[in-house]
């Protein structure tokens, strides 16, 4: 089932998410809703807070090509779609700076330094603990919906002068939205 993607200005976007004690089938079920509508939305990543859910979910579907040539080979082992419940990132390395949208923030984008390499430590839809070690735009990826899970979007990364860019764009999605920035 596809479900509504919440936008900037939207409370729930700045909510910290809760943990996961046990993933139930009902959990599973959200998961797999959130990743149609990421599908549908054409979007790479989704968190719970996105559909306007506080449980610490996140999803992630980096399409084919869409790494560079090292960083997909070191990312090939790793399943997609991720599914990840209470996702921690234990360990980061390096840095990369690259373009960044958000499903929450349409039409707004800009360029965010994220780390280049992250260790992630998350549980499984079977209950399972998993590590996971990402480079490039998966990387990017994690750490993106780690942010929202946390409350933090991925504006309040930009820098002063890319945000009073997009101020009259984030002004107007905030206030179509319920004013919460």
């Amino acid at each position: 089932m596809v479900l509504n993607v919440c936008k900037y200005g939207e409370k729930v976007l700045r909510e910290k998410a809760v943990p996961v004690s046990l993933v139930t089938d009902e959990l599973r079920q959200l998961a797999a809703d959130m990743v149609d509508t990421m599908h549908k939305s054409r979007g790479v990543g989704l968190a719970a807070e996105q559909v306007g859910h506080l449980e610490k979910i996140c999803v992630i579907d980096i399409p084919e090509g869409c790494e560079d040539g090292d960083a997909e080979i070191f990312n090939a082992p790793i399943q997609m779609p991720l599914v990840m419940f209470n996702p921690e990132i234990v360990a980061m390395e390096g840095s990369q700076r690259d373009k960044e949208g958000c499903l929450s923030f349409p039409g707004i984008g800009g360029s965010i330094t994220r780390a280049a390499e992250v260790t992630c430590q998350y549980m499984d839809a079977e209950n399972r603990i998993q590590v996971v070690t990402a480079r490039g735009f998966l990387a990017r990826a994690i750490q993106h919906e780690v942010d929202h899970l946390n409350g933090i979007l991925y504006v309040d990364h930009m820098t002063a002068i890319e945000r009073l860019s997009f101020a009259a764009k984030l002004k107007k999605l905030a206030k179509a939205n319920g004013g919460v920035r």
